[in-house]
């Protein structure tokens, strides 16, 4: 039997070997697979800051409606969303034997990344419609469409109404669907009270946090029971604690350290687990915190070093003194950087950052 290959995928979305931290909360969703219409599980948003795991859950989303035999549309909110999941829909239909016969494609929209298509006249129907047929015909089957849409914060807000509107049409009309999305936490409740969306306020809301490091360290053990040799249980431990219960860095701690333990030919020192979790680091702050930080203006940059002096939940009364400016300017700043998922409300007249290592990355 040969050595096991590295378990860990350290990328967006990819699946983890252990999901850890997120048992039971599917179990409203996976219910309403089975009643398969009208459950209120079936409408859920999962937020939380970036790397908690939120296109993960998505994922398993998907896997357990495939599972109890659903039709599966995965996309992400990008401009155009509503045409590509109409386009997704279409080879339901063909599968079922109603889809049009005499469709082509007639270019694509770089845009949106949506293609476009050209059908009989007599078949060209609207997206709401082209839904309804497929849910029509999947009911017969005793399945259902459930539809997962990422990054919500992002999305047209006219896509969104139109999307918002076409499933709850269906949902009236006892049609067996499902939209489960994700998005960032400020930026999504703004989203739903703007009212755009009215009727999303009803989707149960599952905010992501980090996972306990108890879980994370119950987990790394039974994954490296197979790595190439024994990791000692304190050493797991400290990689658990470097992770703060944070999935993508569970998932980059795991992986360098498995790439370390292979290439070693030996049983791993504390002095092994530090090169790992710095490499780790090193990853996080390349793949999600310099991503996050890419789109801050100056100001926002100077509002977060000011807090990045604190050692823990900031005052926004003490970044003011520090940026010399006035309460509502502070406020402005402090507004935008909640939408940018950056940072989060820690109690009245506080704030934290929302990204593992975003602190410590700010100081150096």
């Amino acid at each position: 039997m040969g050595i096991q290959l590295n378990p860990f995928r350290p990328t967006a979305g990819a699946d983890p070997p252990q999901l850890v931290g997120r048992a039971g909360l599917l179990d409203e969703f996976e219910y309403g697979l089975r009643i398969r219409s009208g459950a209120p599980g079936l409408l859920t948003i999962f937020t939380g800051a970036r790397g908690v795991g939120k296109t993960v859950m998505l994922g398993e989303a998907e896997d357990a409606a495939r599972q109890a035999g659903w039709a599966v549309v995965s996309e992400t909110a990008t401009r155009g969303f509503l045409g590509r999941i109409g386009e997704a829909m279409r080879p339901f239909l063909e599968e079922l034997g109603a889809g049009p016969t005499a469709r082509r494609i007639t270019g694509l929209g770089l845009g949106g990344f949506s293609v476009h298509t050209e059908l009989p006249p007599e078949q060209q129907a609207g997206w709401r419609q082209l839904g309804e047929q497929l849910l029509k015909l999947l009911d017969t089957q005793g399945t259902g469409l459930a539809i997962t849409l990422d990054e919500i914060h992002g999305a047209d807000r006219d896509e969104l109404a139109q999307l918002a509107a076409s499933v709850q049409h269906f949902i009236r009309a006892g049609l067996p669907v499902a939209l489960v999305f994700a998005g960032l936490p400020a930026a999504v409740s703004d989203l739903l009270d703007e009212g755009v969306a009215t009727f999303l306020r009803r989707a149960d809301r599952i905010d992501l946090h980090a996972a306990a490091i108890d879980e994370v360290e119950a987990s790394y053990q039974a994954v490296f029971v197979s790595a190439p040799y024994p990791i000692d249980a304190g050493l797991l431990r400290t990689a658990a604690e470097a992770t703060g219960g944070y999935p993508f860095l569970i998932q980059l701690v795991g992986y360098h350290l498995w790439q370390v333990a292979e290439s070693t030919d030996r049983p791993l020192t504390a002095d092994d687990v530090k090169v790992a979790v710095a490499a780790a680091r090193r990853r996080n702050t390349r793949m999600v915190i310099g991503a996050a930080l890419a789109s801050t203006s100056p100001k926002d940059m100077e509002f977060l070093r000011a807090m990045a002096e604190d050692d823990g939940p900031s005052r926004t009364s003490d970044i003011g003194q520090r940026l010399g400016d006035a309460r509502n300017t502070v406020g402005n700043y402090r507004a935008r950087l909640i939408d940018a998922g950056l940072i989060e409300p820690a109690g009245h007249g506080l704030v934290d950052f929302a990204i593992p290592g975003l602190r410590e990355h700010l100081r150096n």
